[in-house]
């Protein structure tokens, strides 16, 4: 009887210690704005949940739209957004205090594709905030949009983000002519070649790292890749995204780079699905 009793409270306080030093990590997603196959936010929110639980510690939890439940908030160490544009979704809400707080408490930010965005170009106030917290942002105040097939090359091959991924080649809608923060260090590229035949191809960063000034060791990561789903059926891909939310969230991303295995079923979409 005593040793059940000592196991029982040995497990109790190692689940303790587990739920104690788990990192929480939060991935929003909002209804699909685009033709099928692309834009898939809640269900790409998934897909990484899935990836990120393969690394010990780590607790992911997916909400559609921001969580009406403050208890999913709490303890949050990264939010992540694959959605519609993030600056109206993080700021333009009554929970954008909320927000604030967990930005000025070191919780990371990691914003996918159209969640690097401001919806409304004319809004300056909204878009200087969130370049703030982001270090990088797509509008269409400044900004373009492109399709195409290219490589992505790695910046900083010795950052965390590109762990145990090269050779990587997407075709994706590029975001042009992003706007950076000074202290935004550029991790990843594209070249877009021009409509024009004596134009050569014109570098666009796709992926950057911000260690935020102004929180308790906040970082941010950005990466305008991710049109289409089929992108998400890459295991390069996953990690190269995988890595960068880990990276947020203070944890460890190992030299291979952080597991993201998935099977073919987990990428059918309910309409594939028998």
């Amino acid at each position: 009887a005593v040793v059940g009793m000592a196991s029982t409270a040995s497990a109790a306080d190692s689940q303790k210690h587990r739920k104690e030093t788990a990192k929480k990590i939060l991935l929003i997603g909002t209804p699909p704005d685009h033709p099928p196959g692309t834009h898939l936010y809640v269900t790409e929110c998934r897909l990484l949940a899935k990836c990120l639980r393969q690394t010990a510690g780590v607790e992911a939890i997916v909400s559609e739209g921001w969580p009406t439940n403050s208890t999913a908030v709490e303890g949050v160490d990264a939010i992540v957004l694959y959605s519609n544009p993030g600056a109206e979704l993080l700021f333009a809400g009554d929970h954008a205090e909320t927000v604030e707080t967990l930005l000025n408490s070191g919780a990371g930010l990691v914003a996918l594709h159209w969640s690097t965005g401001v919806g409304d170009k004319d809004n300056a106030e909204l878009s200087r905030r969130y370049l703030a917290r982001l270090g990088g942002l797509f509008s269409f105040a400044f900004s373009g949009l492109a399709f195409a097939q290219t490589p992505v090359e790695r910046l900083a091959p010795d950052h965390p983000i590109c762990r145990g991924w090269s050779d990587l080649e997407v075709r994706d809608e590029i975001y042009l002519n992003l706007k950076f923060l000074p202290e935004a260090k550029p991790v990843l590229k594209v070249r877009v070649k021009s409509d024009k035949p004596d134009v050569p191809p014109k570098e666009q960063v796709v992926g950057w790292a911000y260690e935020r000034p102004d929180s308790r060791g906040g970082r941010s990561y950005g990466n305008t890749l991710g049109h289409f789903h089929e992108l998400f059926a890459d295991e390069k891909f996953r990690k190269m995204i995988v890595n960068g939310i880990l990276w947020t969230a203070h944890c460890d991303v190992p030299a291979g780079g952080a597991p993201c295995k998935l099977e073919a079923d987990d990428l059918k979409l309910d309409a594939e699905k028998k």
